[in-house]
């Protein structure tokens, strides 16, 4: 048996998300066929380092699945692409220790939400960013940013339905880019609560946009309650970007 590691990217837009679910499409649910196919019937579980919501895009998201097959890494990657919808990609796969775990082993995950700030959205850009028809103040937003920097208790920017007990995490990064009409922000942490980043990332733009102020983001951390933040931002903007591993 060999436990394979595989990098993929997948479009959100017709995904009720990451986790199988009864009668909706996902994007485990069409890993687990190809690779059923591959393997002439048997099934094979796949796991994931986290799992993302309906319409949530990612670029670096991690799996890992074991297998009986003596089939070469570039068959793997040949082979999963082929057999794949296309709004799936492995875009690296290799074999790994058979100890790795593609949840349980992460070390950080990095996550960009993205904004467009032009007049009028283009029809091509609809699913994959946010538009914002106010211009927001960038300073503010990133102003307001430095607050969030460290370990805190993040229960102010958790869904209240979370079964989560302990919700200390650590942010390390929280930058705010500018590339052209589109804005960024881009969140590195150890790990994320449920609709963590989009909350944050709602939290901001209502900064920008003169709904808050950049003095109210430190007392709605310090609150440790969900209702104290901003509207969660749609899931149409947010792509998990990077998975890191400890060595």
């Amino acid at each position: 048996m060999k436990r394979m590691k595989a990098t993929i990217a997948y479009d959100g837009s017709g995904f009720a998300g990451y986790q199988v679910q009864p009668h909706s499409r996902t994007v485990q649910q069409e890993l687990m066929k190809v690779l059923k196919t591959i393997h002439k019937g048997q099934e094979v579980q796949v796991v994931a380092s986290g799992r993302t919501d309906a319409r949530v895009h990612a670029t670096g998201q991690v799996i890992h699945f074991d297998t009986t097959l003596s089939i070469p890494v570039s068959g793997w990657l040949k082979a999963l692409n082929v057999l794949l919808p296309e709004d799936i990609r492995v875009l690296a796969i290799e074999e790994t220790d058979p100890t790795f775990h593609a949840r349980y082993h992460t070390s950080g995950k990095t996550y960009r939400y993205k904004w467009d700030r032009s007049q009028i959205i283009s029809p091509f850009t609809r699913n994959y960013m946010v538009h914002t028809k106010q211009l927001p103040n960038v300073e503010a937003m990133r102003q307001a940013a430095e607050a969030v920097l460290g370990t805190h208790d993040f229960s102010s920017f958790c869904a209240a339905n979370t079964g989560v007990v302990d919700k200390v995490r650590t942010v390390r990064r929280l930058d705010i880019e500018e590339h052209g009409e589109e804005l960024d922000m881009v969140i590195e942490g150890s790990g994320f609560l449920y609709n963590m980043v989009r909350i944050i990332a709602g939290t901001l733009m209502e900064i920008g946009l003169g709904r808050r102020t950049v003095d109210e983001m430190a007392a709605i951390v310090a609150a440790e309650d969900r209702s104290a933040a901003g509207k969660t931002a749609a899931a149409h903007g947010l792509y998990l970007e990077n998975v890191a591993y400890t060595d």
